[in-house]
């Protein structure tokens, strides 16, 4: 049996407050919103019971954030997907930002098994003067446990329309790609973090924000590879590879508690889910 899941947030501001409403079909849930930092910004963590993705399985999630709203999204957790005996397993995901808007979509690793067969998407829409901070973090296999990604392939997509793309398949069996210096180097997790602003950065914050990140990463967890640059006006982006996923995850936490402050003013306020 396969999951075709859909979730809808829905996050617009009214008076001073930032509210949440959600529609789902299937096993996609929002926790109750949370507020550690006041009204106007709403803290969401998206859940997915059964835990992971078999073949032929479809996560869509959508979020929606008017204009002026300003909201932090999350999960409790990896996204796995698992083995597959032929149909791919999809995880899409659709950000769409209105004028002014805020969103930090900062979800948990995806962990791709040995033998997936895993499409990971995600698409953001960023109108004038909204502004996204998010990640995607991805790990091959399971190194730790004995389960080397040795079989099955992984597609990502990463796409802001008319400002940035990345594509990529991985393959298993491609060992030039995956350990080569030119390549992944032999790492087995990658993690990419941005910053869109819909609006250009003026050349000073541009290079204030650049600066102020590359000296987080210089500062970084050993066997860490990392670095940032901004491909366009309206962007900020840093790349990195670790051979685990923790000490990955932990540097971009840093850089993104850096950014929040220096882009937004806005304090270290990290998802209590992380601490759970």
């Amino acid at each position: 049996m396969t999951w075709h899941a859909r979730l809808s947030l829905d996050l617009q501001r009214e008076q001073e407050k930032t509210v949440a409403r959600f529609h789902h079909d299937g096993p996609l849930r929002i926790l109750k919103s949370l507020y550690p930092e006041g009204e106007g910004i709403c803290h969401n963590v998206i859940v997915h019971p059964p835990g992971g993705l078999v073949g032929g399985d479809v996560l869509d999630v959508r979020v929606q954030v008017g204009a002026g709203a300003h909201g932090l999204v999350s999960t409790p957790g990896a996204t796995r997907f698992y083995r597959s005996d032929g149909p791919s397993a999809t995880q899409q995901v659709a950000l769409t930002l209105d004028e002014g808007a805020r969103l930090e979509w900062l979800p948990l690793e995806a962990i791709a098994y040995p033998g997936c067969l895993a499409h990971n998407t995600l698409r953001a829409t960023v109108a004038e003067g909204a502004e996204l901070i998010g990640w995607d973090v991805c790990a091959l296999g399971l190194p730790t446990a004995g389960q080397p990604f040795d079989r099955g392939s992984l597609t990502q997509h990463l796409e802001i329309p008319g400002l940035w793309l990345e594509r990529s398949r991985i393959d298993a069996t491609d060992t030039r790609l995956l350990e080569s210096p030119l390549g992944l180097a032999g790492q087995r997790c990658m993690g990419t973090l941005w910053l869109a602003c819909g609006t250009p950065l003026t050349r000073e914050r541009r290079e204030h924000l650049l600066e102020t990140v590359r000296q987080v990463l210089e500062d970084g967890p050993a066997g860490v590879r990392a670095g940032a640059t901004c491909p366009n006006p309206q962007m900020v982006v840093v790349r990195a590879l670790a051979p685990l996923v923790e000490p990955l995850m932990a540097q971009l936490q840093r850089v993104w508690a850096t950014l929040r402050t220096e882009a937004w003013g806005l304090p270290n306020v990290a998802p209590r889910i992380w601490r759970v």
